[in-house]
């Protein structure tokens, strides 16, 4: 009994991570919804011509397979949107954040659609990177906007629904597994030795 008492002790100081820690695993697919508010920050608007409008968004994240990843994190988003003849998109980034401050960072484009997932035919968020145990996290999201009722009072507020279909995965080296590893330089002795 002891030494059971003494290994597991032992165990917790030694690798508090690996026993403690709520594993999310190193590659997936997690599809989610952000319940987003939108707030314009500034606009430019020549009649006949064109707007650019710069968007700040807020909301959080809700897993819908109910699984850890991309759940319960909140979401700060810069955009700009653009509508100029028949030019109509937004582009912006993004960054989640989870209870333990951990974040993941992405850029969107609302002119890049997967055209092989239908119901996700808004745009594209590619996740660039993290921090913690996020670190090394790449992926795709393809997701699909849906409008929600408009919000009371005054400064423009509209509310949304994007819900995504993420594959992701964290490769520690700092490369995206579907990339091919780079050749590192030979160490050189420097001269004289």
């Amino acid at each position: 009994m002891l030494k059971t008492a003494l290994l597991s002790v032992a165990l917790i100081a030694l690798a508090p991570g690996a026993v403690l820690s709520d594993p999310i695993g190193q590659k997936g697919v997690a599809p989610y919804v952000t319940h987003f508010v939108f707030r314009p920050v500034t606009s430019i608007d020549i009649p006949g011509l064109g707007t650019a409008t710069a968007l700040e968004a807020v909301g959080t994240t809700q897993n819908m397979k109910g699984e850890k990843m991309l759940d319960k994190m909140s979401a700060h988003c810069a955009a700009v949107n653009i509508a100029s003849g028949d030019k109509k998109y937004i582009d912006g980034a993004c960054v989640l954040v989870d209870s333990d401050g951990d974040k993941i960072f992405s850029t969107f484009d609302t002119r890049d659609i997967d055209k092989t997932q239908a119901n996700f035919d808004c745009g594209t968020h590619i996740i660039t990177g993290g921090t913690g145990k996020y670190e090394g996290i790449s992926g795709k999201e393809p997701f699909n906007c849906k409008n929600m009722p408009a919000l009371g009072g005054a400064g423009g507020l509209t509310a949304m629904d994007i819900e995504h279909n993420t594959a992701w995965e964290i490769n520690k080296t700092g490369r995206s597994m579907s990339e091919p590893a780079k050749e590192q330089p030979a160490n050189k002795e420097p001269a004289g030795k």
